[in-house]
């Protein structure tokens, strides 16, 4: 239990900005051997957006509003820091070779490739939230149960795709044993259904739920494959930020 806990700490300090660094032993383990905790990440960065916009709804507050209210609490309990990989992928897209990609993922400055993509991902989250608020459990569930989903896609990227550099973050973690990687994805599979059970055909529902946000890594994980040889931390970032508004949009055709 102490090991675990340890774990489930490491991967809070990695993946979000809260204040948990007291929780970390004095050895810290792998950040490899914490994958399986990243959907519980998830569920404390989702329960922060769901508290926002419940505090919303209370308050009155328009659809729109409440949304952005709540999407940008999530973005400020993990520092961006998963925004940030997705808008480096989109930037380092416009490379010729291999080598220029990568080199333009690790610049720090954001180009206009980057600045589209996230702005056409943060209003995707911020629209499908919006028009499911006139539900708020619902709305509320999804936005536990899809970051908690999405992030274990990030656990399996880790564990199946080879980093695409020698350093970074993407190598130096390290590879996830099997069975790290699917708890995650049980974990994560298992956090869907808090909006599945909140749709009129739950089964059907979070099968759909599952498909979209899969679907949706896993295209970006054969890009970046095709386009630099395996994974790093901003494409991990990356699947997380697809898998997340992918499957926000799949539930605003299923409510």
């Amino acid at each position: 239990m102490a090991r675990l806990l340890a774990e489930a700490a490491l991967a809070l300090v990695w993946l979000t900005r809260l204040p948990v660094g007291r929780l970390l032993p004095a050895t810290l383990p792998a950040l490899a051997q914490a994958a399986w905790a990243f959907p519980l990440v998830g569920l404390a960065v989702g329960l922060i957006g769901a508290a926002v916009l419940a505090l919303a709804a209370v308050a009155g507050l328009p659809a729109m509003v409440a949304a952005l209210l709540a999407v940008g609490a999530m973005i400020l309990a993990t520092g961006a820091l998963h925004e940030d990989g997705l808008a480096d992928c989109a930037d380092g897209g416009g490379g010729a070779t291999r080598e220029r990609r990568l080199e333009i993922m690790r610049d720090s400055r954001i180009g206009s490739y980057g600045v589209l993509a996230l702005v056409l991902i943060v209003g995707l989250r911020v629209a499908a939230i919006a028009a499911l608020f006139g539900e708020p459990w619902l709305a509320a569930a999804a936005l536990v149960g899809l970051a908690a989903a999405s992030r274990a896609g990030m656990a399996a990227g880790l564990g199946l795709m080879p980093p695409a550099r020698p350093d970074g973050l993407g190598h130096a973690a390290g590879r996830p044993t099997r069975g790290a990687v699917m708890a995650a994805l049980a974990l994560g599979a298992a956090a869907l259904l808090l909006p599945a059970l909140c749709l009129s055909h739950p089964v059907p529902g979070w099968v759909a739920l599952l498909v979209a946000v899969a679907a949706a890594q896993l295209w970006l994980a054969r890009r970046a494959m095709r386009a630099l040889g395996g994974q790093t931390g901003d494409v991990l970032g990356a699947m997380q930020q697809m898998g997340e508004a992918a499957g926000l949009v799949a539930l605003t055709t299923l409510a």
